[in-house]
């Protein structure tokens, strides 16, 4: 079948364009990703279970202390390796706490997005992020350079620390 090109028709058991588009925003589960990141072992879909339940960025240290109250075996250099390949292959965005420790979340698709992190509690709240990339694209396009990332982190203090703030 050509790419782009729907093809419908009663009868034939081909999926409709609608039901194509549900099952690719059928949230999997992230477990069924850990193929992304090497050989699947059972280990690391835990560690990416652990990750994916977490709200809020994590450390491999927290994530480790987590996944050791839950009674799990695995071990901490396994989290920190799975932790990175999982930002190597898209899956966990990274950020740095003040101290300079790498702190990492879920990804659920592809898509690179850009954060705002409470300095005081660790709230993140989720950015538009379109005037950064349009300027990372033109930097690309202007030096001729390839396979260019970026990092951008944004800091501040949340509404509700800077009002516990105030109060005291």
């Amino acid at each position: 079948m050509e790419r782009g090109r729907e093809v419908t028709g009663v009868g034939t058991g081909a999926p409709t364009a609608a039901k194509r588009r549900a099952a690719r925003m059928t949230p999997r589960r992230p477990a069924d990703g850990v193929e992304l990141i090497g050989r699947p072992t059972p280990q690391r879909a835990e560690v990416l279970e652990a990750l994916a339940g977490c709200e809020e960025f994590v450390s491999a240290q927290a994530l480790y202390a987590r996944l050791v109250q839950t009674g799990s075996r695995v071990g901490l250099s396994t989290v920190y390796r799975t932790l990175t390949a999982l930002a190597e292959a898209g899956r966990a965005d990274v950020v740095r706490d003040t101290n300079g420790e790498r702190l990492f979340r879920y990804r659920a698709s592809e898509d690179h997005r850009h954060y705002l992190i409470c300095r005081q509690c660790g709230l993140s709240l989720p950015v538009d992020s379109t005037a950064v990339e349009a300027w990372a694209d033109q930097v690309t396009e202007i030096s001729g350079f390839a396979d260019v990332h970026h990092t951008v982190e944004l800091t501040g203090t949340c509404a509700t620390c800077s009002a516990a703030r105030s109060a005291d």
